[in-house]
């Protein structure tokens, strides 16, 4: 099954969680279905895609910095398509590179198919003749929770 989507009381968007959790928040009633699967229930519940907190949960501390890097969040933020070719990704490349002093951050890292990532190889793009097709940034958390 899917991920289901938490959002605030506000709507804006918190973070993703299992249907099992879902279905644990809505017993406890901290949370209610805002969008479910049609005709699919588990016990008295309908199968929940999106489900909305009772109560806001003040959320100050996102807007002060970005999500923490993650190796699943770079590829989500890239929507797994490589920065070299654009073929399908599932690597993690260091722009430049770690041997090199690269570290895991939002704009040094990028998704990368495996064979463009071995070509690169230890190398910057710029040395390695690989252009990158587009620059990465840092992600805010609605785009990570919204994909």
């Amino acid at each position: 099954m899917d991920a289901v989507l938490v959002v605030n009381a506000d709507l804006g968007p918190l973070h993703r969680v299992t249907v099992q959790h879902a279905i644990r928040m809505l017993c406890r009633r901290v949370a209610e279905i805002h969008e479910a699967v049609p005709d699919r229930v588990i016990g008295v519940f309908p199968v929940p895609r999106v489900v909305r907190l009772v109560r806001y949960v003040v959320t100050r501390w996102r807007f002060t910095s970005g999500p923490a890097w993650s190796r699943a969040g770079v590829l989500r933020r890239d929507g797994r398509c490589c920065a070299y070719c654009d073929g399908p990704a599932d690597t993690i490349d260091h722009i430049l590179p770690r041997s090199r002093g690269g570290r895991n951050t939002w704009k040094n890292t990028t998704a990368a198919c495996y064979a463009c990532n071995q070509r690169k190889g230890d190398r910057t793009p710029a040395e390695a003749g690989m252009p990158l097709r587009r620059v990465p940034v840092g992600p805010s958390w609605a785009a990570l929770a919204g994909r």
